[in-house]
């Protein structure tokens, strides 16, 4: 049986979110059945391990807009059977584009709620040509009801699925695991991760944690990002002790293992991966009541809680509140390895990819 030739395409440039989604599709979908190449727009931090059967193809340009008079020719010139765009903005530009490749079918992996995330008027503007995609996959139900509502797009264009994880790979990274030396075993040690953005919300956690100042926590915050100088004065200007910058971290499972409560401060999402790695880890989970998957992830009292970041002093008194209590690491991992492990995920990737 003649393989389908799928071509991925992602920027690259970071590794973040939509990046170790195609990485987890990658090293585990059956290649007996499909051929694939990626295509990055710069193989800045993107792992090779374990796509020993992967094609890839590097760009060598970082900038989104102009990606396409690189894209395009390889697309005509290859023919792919299907091109999978898991980068919002690389599909929005390439939609216009669809209807003059017709021997290639094309499946976008949209990676937030979009009308809270594209706010520039030119990216907007493609958003009009969507509807030319074969299948878009919506990650939760407020990706799929924002698309539907504020873009058009017809219903029977969106897949909804999940994000898969890769507890095998997880289990791996915290397999020589060792409790962090910057933890502090007389406090409770609470960790939340992200991109040091404005999405992100952290400055809302650092508001928070004003409220923390004489309380035996700490925040580990890892991550980096365009706001880390504002969010480092932020803790400079309000005397934040108890907060740690600890940057981009290569495992930050062994913080998510060893932590009482992990937080996650985001505005909206798309369907947080980190959200659903803090529950593979075993750590109970408070999470702001934001767009993006949240309550499907979230099952009250078993793997986390959900509230309002914005209430800064109730959101400190709820982080109290859940450090006083003692959780089953179990009932947590299996809380989201019921609903959202790879087998289960990446069975819904395979029929999508063989029906389109």
């Amino acid at each position: 049986m003649k393989k389908k030739k799928i071509y991925f395409i992602l920027p690259g440039l970071t590794f973040g979110g939509a990046e170790r989604i195609i990485y987890t599709l990658l090293r585990n979908l059956n290649s007996d059945f499909f051929d694939f190449t990626l295509i990055l727009f710069k193989n800045i931090d993107f792992p090779t391990e374990g796509l020993d059967n992967v094609n890839i193809i590097e760009l060598n340009i970082e900038r989104i807009r102009f990606s396409i008079f690189k894209i395009l020719p390889i697309i005509l010139k290859d023919k792919p059977d299907l091109i999978f765009s898991g980068w919002g903005e690389i599909s929005a530009f390439l939609s216009p584009f669809i209807p003059l490749l017709k021997k290639t079918k094309f499946i976008s992996r949209e990676t937030n709620v979009v009308s809270k995330h594209v706010t520039r008027k030119e990216i907007k503007f493609f958003y009009k040509f969507y509807n030319n995609y074969h299948k878009i996959i919506a990650q939760s139900d407020d990706m799929r009801v924002d698309l539907i509502k504020n873009f058009r797009i017809k219903e029977t264009k969106i897949s909804k699925i999940n994000n898969p994880v890769d507890f095998d790979f997880i289990e791996s990274k915290l397999s020589n695991s060792v409790y962090p030396k910057s933890f502090s075993s007389d406090k409770k040690n609470v960790v939340a991760i992200g991109n040091l953005s404005s999405r992100k919300g952290f400055d809302n956690l650092l508001k928070v944690f004003s409220y923390l100042k004489n309380k035996d926590v700490v925040l580990h915050i890892l991550g980096d990002g365009r706001d880390k100088e504002l969010l480092h004065q932020m803790k400079k200007d309000w005397a934040l002790d108890n907060v740690i910058f600890h940057g981009k971290q290569s495992n930050p499972y062994e913080f998510l293992k060893y932590a009482d409560l992990f937080v996650l401060s985001s505005r909206y999402e798309g369907f947080p991966n980190v959200l659903l790695e803090a529950g593979a880890c075993g750590v109970y989970a408070l999470a702001n009541n934001c767009p993006g998957g949240i309550n499907e992830i979230v099952q009250q009292g078993i793997n986390g809680e959900v509230t309002n970041i914005e209430a800064h002093e109730q959101f400190a008194a709820k982080i109290m509140e859940l450090l006083s209590q003692k959780y089953d690491k179990v009932v947590i991992k299996n809380s989201i390895r019921s609903r959202f492990s790879k087998d289960i995920i990446l069975k819904k990737y395979e029929d999508l990819l063989e029906q389109v």
